[in-house]
């Protein structure tokens, strides 16, 4: 033991140094902020930290099999002169509370006045929702009655529009009033509800992409002035959040899918 120390001792400073630190706990990554004057732009350098190889057990292999084990977890301060991650955030978690909201509103077993305010009606002055044109009230348990006294004129596309909405539901007319009787909750009508569940999904995943390439885009703007090693760490922050935003709108649609099959 005292030989070891001593031969320890022996080697250079910056030797020692460099072993002293393989050995410590490292972070997955570092982002750092340098001030260039040369070109008079701010440059963002990532410095990777010391590589350690740790052995997992079978059961964590089995466990992060097909997942990616680092995670990067960026300060938005440090790089908001590239791009708003906060805003970004947002923008992902409006999808998720936009999908919860059309759940809330248009899919449940038993149809209410309140799950036919927003279906979108084609008018001559665009898209509204039908509240906004017709009076919805319910007459009974079993039916939904939409006076559409107000705008007779959109009267034809109201019912098209209900028709059309996913939630299989066969208006009548009587006049300026639509009569929508309150279908029966069967096995197909919860797997029909099922299915608009799905697509509702399939939509807000399409709205995610969005926001996804919008922010990649803006990303790349700034490659002329940031690190290479920078841009490849926001953009896999980016999807990452992207990734526990479709997670999360996958948790939804299990709860719901759940809840409508009973």
């Amino acid at each position: 033991m005292a030989l070891g120390l001593k031969c320890f001792r022996m080697f250079h400073p910056a030797f020692r140094n460099y072993l002293a630190a393989s050995i410590k706990p490292v972070s997955e990554v570092t982002l750092k902020t340098v001030h260039e004057r040369q070109h008079g732009h701010r440059q963002y350098v990532a410095y990777s930290a010391v590589p350690v190889r740790h052995f997992a057990t079978k059961k964590a292999k089995a466990k992060g099999k097909g997942h990616s084990q680092t995670r990067v977890n960026i300060n938005a301060a440090l790089v908001e002169d590239i791009i708003n991650l906060e805003e970004v955030n947002e923008e992902m978690k409006s999808v998720i509370e936009a999908l919860k909201d059309n759940f809330n509103k248009t899919l449940n077993i038993r149809t209410s006045p309140g799950s036919l305010d927003k279906i979108a009606v084609v008018t001559a002055d665009g898209k509204l929702a039908l509240n906004q044109i017709g009076q919805i009230s319910m007459k009974s348990p079993q039916l939904i009655l939409v006076n559409m006294a107000s705008f007779p004129e959109c009267t034809a596309a109201a019912i098209k529009a209900i028709r059309e909405s996913g939630m299989n539901l066969n208006p009548e007319v009587e006049g300026t009033l639509i009569r929508v009787p309150i279908p029966q909750v069967t096995r197909e009508h919860r797997e029909t509800l099922v299915k608009l569940a799905k697509q509702n999904t399939n939509k807000a995943k399409d709205s995610l992409r969005k926001v996804r390439t919008n922010a990649m885009n803006k990303l790349k703007k700034s490659k002329d002035t940031v690190s290479e090693d920078t841009i490849r760490l926001v953009e896999k922050q980016i999807s990452q959040m992207a990734d526990d935003t479709v997670a999360e709108l996958d948790r939804h649609l299990a709860v719901k899918t759940k809840e409508l099959l009973g």
